[in-house]
């Protein structure tokens, strides 16, 4: 088959984190496939045609662009950060598991790109320096009791954590929750770190207490870390750096 789908990642925001290799497949696409935002980001030109979808759809994407693929074109499937985190590498996967059998055949990659979880930790110092994970706070594709046990299961193995997607308009009351769950299992003085739109004009970066945190201080735009117990926080004139030692506390 002549066709091709490449997964990439367009970074957390600025053009300048959108790597050489994703810039190069985005230059050969006849067609870019994502979420209306991500699309957006590509510039219109003569000979490439942008199919815009809205969220929660992923699987229905992933096989507009393998049917594209199939008939020959070049298919880009964006997404914000790394496609392989929390975004459109598994749905496309997903698609051609179930899907038809030729779409196996095609030429599949996937191109990495820069997640919100290291675009923040990155402005805020080192605080994935030691055992981190990753977790989604979004109970629209599994249920909020499966979120609560990791939650606690994280925080009992004093993990360093990253949030994404911890809230929205829709579900408020979810990083309410996440905030007593923490609460419940780690100190007051545990280190956050709220990282709001990373990369672009809007981004701030607040540093706080977990006792100070309030639910209020974040957004579906934000990436919330938080330390185990051995992350550190080193004050200064500015912002502070917040760093977690790469030794085990004893």
């Amino acid at each position: 088959m002549s066709g091709s789908v490449v997964i990439a990642g367009l970074g957390p925001g600025a053009e300048a984190l959108v790597t050489p290799e994703v810039r190069a497949a985005l230059d050969a696409a006849t067609d870019v496939v994502g979420y209306i935002p991500y699309v957006r980001r590509i510039a219109p030109r003569a000979g490439l045609t942008l199919h815009e979808s809205d969220n929660r759809v992923e699987v229905d994407r992933a096989r507009h662009a393998l049917t594209l693929a199939e008939g020959g074109a070049r298919v880009v499937v964006v997404s914000s950060g790394d496609p392989g985190v929390f975004a459109m590498a598994s749905a496309v996967f997903e698609a051609v598991e179930h899907g038809a059998p030729a779409w196996r055949d095609l030429d599949l990659r996937v191109l990495p790109g820069i997640t919100a979880m290291l675009a923040a930790a990155a402005r805020a110092g080192a605080p994935l320096g030691h055992d981190f994970c990753a977790i989604n706070l979004s109970d629209n594709l599994k249920p909020w009791t499966l979120i609560e046990r990791r939650l606690r299961l994280a925080a009992e193995a004093d993990f360093a954590m990253a949030f994404y997607n911890p809230r929205s308009a829709s579900r408020p009351e979810g990083f309410t929750r996440t905030l007593e769950i923490l609460r419940e299992c780690c100190e007051p003085g545990r280190v956050m770190i709220f990282a709001r739109a990373v990369s672009t004009p809007e981004e701030e970066i607040r540093v706080v207490s977990l006792a100070e945190a309030t639910p209020e201080m974040a957004d579906m735009r934000t990436m919330v870390i938080v330390g185990s117990s051995a992350t550190r926080l080193i004050p200064r004139s500015g912002a502070p750096l917040v760093y977690t030692p790469r030794s085990a506390p004893a």
